[in-house]
């Protein structure tokens, strides 16, 4: 397809608590929202890294930037006729996966509007995966809704984190991630192991321990843990190699997966036996699918990770979240919680028959829904057109 036109607004949304200083500290949420025109169809995709390089070396103003002089202008005008494609137009310019992602995301609307499928069924079904075939065919969805998961940061006090998960239990949650900080480590996770029992229960260090911190990793068995997420830096792959050889505790990597080939080197290291996938993170869907494969083929079960975004980024995600090998509940920040206003209807999660929370998927073309131009306007701190 030929690429006509293509829109960039940074935008900064209200949020309805301020964000933690890991996501750059502010009233409002800045991210960045792209749409992609081609003959009289339009997709849209995001780029939402933060507000300040505080996670990663990405922020929204500077992702907002290289889109409107450089990815963009490689793109517009240009005839891409697969995510891969895309990919090769911008491989001359390094990193900047977030960048890349909104336009690779936006793609990928684009096309599944073009044919009049909804996303989740566009991304399609590998054929066979750890010695077994799938049943379903090929290019259909194998989900109408996504259960989802919550994640909780530290708090004020532990009695409120046992009355924020109690809340989260009575909703539907069945899998629980809690953030692992200095001060709110073994002992927090000691206490919701007792309070809850039953309870699926993961770790998220983001890469904040060493390899001279192990004993607290071994506490960590103790627990009957679902995984331990990213204990090392984000560059330590040998590092998680090594406590994975030794730990019952399934590894689950997030930081150090940005690349398919950072992808391919964990397996062949066995650094992890889990993967969280996020598009942004690996530069849109089309590394996201090739990751997801990669890690079916080796029976390695991945699931979708979550960030401060709108709800165009959301839907991605949770496309993403109904391929096969996503066999965790997906990460899920309520919308009720984060965005006092957002640029689309978001989707709401409901217990299932099962007593499980699900979010539905849709069934119209593409993410199912497009921004509202007024909030567009409203929220925007600047925009590009490209080709000018």
């Amino acid at each position: 397809m030929r690429i006509d036109s293509i829109e960039i607004f940074h935008l900064a949304l209200p949020l309805v608590e301020p964000l933690p200083v890991t996501r750059g500290p502010g009233e409002r949420l800045e991210t960045v929202l792209l749409a992609m025109h081609s003959g009289g169809a339009t997709g849209w995709g995001e780029a939402s890294p933060g507000n300040a390089p505080c996670v990663g070396s990405e922020w929204a103003a500077g992702a907002f930037a290289l889109l409107r002089d450089w990815l963009a202008p490689a793109i517009a005008g240009q005839s891409v006729s697969s995510g891969e494609e895309l990919s090769k137009s911008l491989a001359g310019f390094r990193g900047n996966q977030f960048a890349k992602a909104a336009l690779d995301t936006a793609w990928w609307d684009l096309q599944a509007r073009m044919q009049d499928r909804p996303l989740h069924a566009l991304l399609g079904v590998p054929g066979s995966a750890c010695g077994r075939e799938e049943s379903a065919e090929a290019g259909t969805a194998i989900a109408d809704a996504i259960e989802v998961g919550a994640t909780f940061d530290q708090m004020d006090s532990i009695e409120s984190l046992r009355a924020a998960i109690e809340r989260a239990v009575a909703q539907g949650i069945t899998r629980v991630k809690l953030k692992f900080r200095p001060g709110w480590d073994v002992r927090m996770v000691d206490f919701v192991r007792k309070e809850f029992p039953l309870l699926d229960l993961a770790v998220d260090c983001e890469g904040a321990l060493n390899l001279g911190q192990t004993d607290m990793l071994y506490r960590l068995e103790d627990f009957s843990l679902e995984t331990i997420e990213q204990p090392f830096p984000a560059d330590d792959l040998v590092g998680h190699a090594m406590i994975q050889q030794s730990l019952r505790t399934s590894i689950c990597l997030d930081e150090s997966i940005a690349t398919v080939a950072q992808a391919e080197m964990a397996i062949e290291l066995q650094s992890c036996k889990q993967m969280n996938l996020k598009p942004g993170r690996v530069g849109g869907l089309t590394a996201a699918v090739a990751i997801h494969d990669l890690c079916h083929e080796a029976c390695i079960p991945c699931y979708v990770g979550a960030m401060p975004q709108t709800t165009i980024g959301a839907r991605h995600g949770l496309a993403l979240a109904s391929m096969p090998n996503c066999r965790r509940p997906a990460d899920y920040l309520p919308h009720s919680e984060l965005l006092a206003d957002d640029v689309a209807e978001p989707l709401r999660p409901a217990k299932d028959n099962d007593g499980r929370l699900r979010v539905p998927l849709w069934s119209s073309p593409g993410i199912g829904v497009e921004p509202d131009r007024a909030k567009l306007e409203k929220f925007c701190i600047a925009k590009a057109t490209l080709p000018i």
